[in-house]
């Protein structure tokens, strides 16, 4: 049967990078393929470097994720100074941007362990109670209000949406990869390329709306 590790993700700031566009950088409305294999990446201590290691954890997992509290999104103003360029030297303008954030956002993870898995769920358990890197809710600026863990142990289910009902709040919006197929498909580009530049491929995410249990 099926093994899922469960992930709470709760915080008064949250941001899941969607495509920038110039200086405005957007949220999407749910943590990213890309923001969660960081997020747990940060906590085994994979540097951003090492794409051997994020690879084996890229053929690892797949995340189902379900909405608990939608929160509202809305942008902030930033002006940073002496901001550093690409190739390290100091930019003499200043950089004026926008960003999305979430605010009281909260979400359940179903972290599905893949066949054959190079990294096991008791060593993503292990990273995630006791994290090498401070681990954050998509961006550096929003830190985590719980612990990551619902429960170290892992749990077996039918499937992610079955392993998502046993942890509460159950029902609400899910959004599901991999083996969950539903009419409601949504393309994201939000798998990472991993090389010298920061690219991204398609995935297919299927959406579920299951009722809140009685």
């Amino acid at each position: 049967m099926p093994r899922y590790l469960i992930l709470k993700l709760q915080g008064p700031m949250q941001a899941w990078g969607a495509h920038t566009f110039e200086d405005f950088r957007p949220s999407h409305l749910f943590p990213t393929r890309s923001a969660l294999l960081g997020l747990i990446g940060a906590c085994l201590g994979i540097d951003r470097q090492d794409h051997s290691s994020f690879g084996q954890l890229e053929a690892s997992v797949e995340f189902t994720v379900r909405m608990d509290a939608s929160g509202v999104k809305l942008p902030d103003f930033h002006t940073v100074l002496d901001a550093r360029k690409v190739d390290g030297s100091v930019n003499k303008n200043p950089i004026v941007s926008q960003r999305e954030y979430l605010f009281d956002a909260a979400f359940t993870i179903a972290i599905g362990e893949k066949s054959a898995a190079p990294i096991p769920l008791e060593k993503i358990s292990a990273a995630l109670e006791q994290p090498c890197f401070t681990p954050s809710l998509g961006r550096r600026s929003c830190p985590i209000a719980r612990p990551l863990l619902h429960d170290k142990t892992p749990l077996q289910a039918d499937d992610a949406k079955a392993a998502l009902a046993l942890v509460l709040p159950a029902g609400g919006l899910i959004y599901a990869e991999g083996s969950l197929p539903s009419a409601q498909p949504l393309r994201l580009r939000d798998v990472p390329i991993r090389g010298r530049k920061r690219q991204f491929a398609t995935r297919v995410v299927y959406l579920h709306k299951e009722p809140p249990c009685s």
